[in-house]
């Protein structure tokens, strides 16, 4: 099946010519009156104009939230997790608009959108209203005279600012542990995508009281940065790239404030000779090329061990050429476009350079198409440890293969970088793949699978992949403050 254009005839989501603020529950035109055009990497068509935010759209959703913030967190935990259990309806009953408007916005295969990212956006809201329903405070008796009891409260407003390879999905991972846990918002998108979410909140602004949510659109430069440098915030959370990442942890530093911030990624994906290696190099492509190889988690370091390293090479060139790319809107197609031309092109550089320096491109790094922003999966193998298709996150559809046969050697290659935010092993000696994963410098690792996300775990890095936890329980812990109360005779 192939989605209708939005807005034309028989589709199932259409957009507005302009869009404006989302701030106390009302849309909000922005203060300077100056908005920039969002673009489909689809076909590269304009999709909306779109709010260009300043520090003054800032502030007034910081108004908003804080005039929100005491009766947000006075809500009973009852009717919070209510709320929640209704957003998720609420996506669950818009699915198909929802997946397809992440389509366009984001350029990913609607296959993913509507399979994985939008249904793993209900399921966080249903998870964390059902988790906050178990919560329990804690107690300690000092001695005989004094008890301490322990309660989970609020930060209060909490700034965010989501990427734009996942829109939707990393809106999800934010919002709904932050405010089941009695937090309000003012959450910036990334002025890549940044349609999915406005269409998310039309969806859902009867639910939440006025100022609980606010939205404010723009650029990182201006309306990013006036959000993590405001004193008015109590946390800043954050996923994107590593540099900003660091900036961000400044800007909290200065102004003393917790943070969370998820960053880049260079994950490795490790077979042994003795894993069911066939199934590894046909389930392995989609480790690295989902969502085009934008992904932090992509395992874009492969490690073969070397007695199956030429035939793993090449049933993983097939499995990779036999990946559909095309029309993201077909829900057969498995690759889509690059979010954007700038994105692109940073991915065919490293392409580039490899085949300059003599490296063997098996497969890939063309661009099959004129129209839109494509870029056919890339392998690469004869690489250095020095080469930086093989060093630096690519967030891309480029993949280096390197063969290995001493243990201690390649570990000491897997940890050879500033990243440790996930990968893969595979071996069917189980006792061997732990004694690997407990020695990988790495937040998430995964055995005998790429799957790196779920609801109910923990998700995050080691290193400069970042600091802190999403999902799971770690994340409502991220969102609340311990408050010790001691209570003698």
């Amino acid at each position: 099946m192939i989605y209708a254009k939005p807005g034309s005839e028989g589709s199932v989501v259409s957009f507005k010519e302009s869009y404006g603020n989302f701030i106390n529950g009302e849309w909000v035109a922005p203060v300077k009156g100056e908005y920039f055009t969002a673009t489909s990497p689809v076909d590269g068509s304009d999709i909306a104009q779109i709010p260009r935010s300043t520090s003054e759209d800032i502030e007034l959703a910081l108004d908003a939230a804080h005039a929100a913030k005491k009766g947000w967190a006075d809500t009973s935990v009852a009717e919070r997790s209510n709320i929640l259990l209704k957003i998720a309806d609420r996506i669950e009953e818009n699915l198909e608009l929802l997946a397809v408007a992440e389509t366009w916005d984001n350029g990913k295969a609607v296959r993913e959108t509507l399979n994985a990212d939008i249904p793993l956006c209900a399921d966080h809201f249903r998870y964390y209203a059902g988790c906050i329903r178990s919560q329990e405070g804690t107690i300690g008796e000092i001695d005989k005279n004094t008890v301490a009891y322990h309660f989970h409260e609020p930060y209060g407003v909490v700034g965010q600012i989501i990427p734009w390879n996942f829109p939707l999905l990393m809106a999800a991972w934010k919002l709904a542990p932050a405010l089941v846990t009695g937090n309000v918002v003012v959450l910036k998108p990334a002025e890549q995508t940044p349609v999915s979410i406005l269409l998310f909140a039309e969806l859902i602004q009867d639910l939440l009281p006025p100022g609980v949510l606010n939205i404010v659109n723009g650029f990182g430069a201006e309306a990013g940065q006036a959000l993590a440098t405001s004193t008015r915030i109590a946390k800043i959370a954050f996923t994107g790239s590593t540099p900003v990442g660091g900036h961000i942890l400044r800007c909290a530093a200065e102004n003393l404030i917790p943070s969370t911030v998820e960053l880049g990624g260079k994950s490795p994906n490790i077979v042994f000779a003795d894993a069911d290696w066939q199934r590894a190099a046909a389930e392995s492509p989609m480790s690295v090329f989902a969502n085009t190889g934008q992904d932090c988690c992509a395992r874009s370091r492969m490690f073969i061990e070397q007695p199956i390293f030429n035939d793993f090479v090449n049933q993983f060139v097939a499995a990779t050429e036999s990946l559909k790319i095309g029309d993201p809107t077909n829900d057969e197609t498995q690759i889509g476009p690059m979010v954007s031309a700038a994105q692109r092109e940073i991915s065919e550089s490293f392409v580039t350079e490899a085949r300059g320096a003599g490296r063997d491109i098996r497969t890939g790094g063309d661009r099959p198409s004129e129209h839109g922003f494509y870029l056919t999966p890339a392998v690469i193998t004869g690489v250095k440890t020095s080469d930086r298709a093989w060093c630096e996150e690519i967030f891309g559809p480029v993949v280096c293969l390197r063969p290995f046969t001493d243990e201690a050697k390649m570990l000491r290659e897997v940890n050879d970088t500033n990243f440790g935010l996930s990968g893969s092993i595979w071996s069917r000696d189980l006792s061997r793949a732990l004694r690997v994963a407990r020695r990988v410098e790495s937040g998430v690792i995964s055995i005998n699978t790429h799957s790196s996300v779920h609801t109910e775990a923990p998700f995050g890095g080691f290193k400069r992949s970042g600091l802190g936890r999403d999902l799971g329980m770690s994340a409502m812990e991220a969102c609340t403050e311990v408050k010790n109360i001691y209570v003698g005779e």
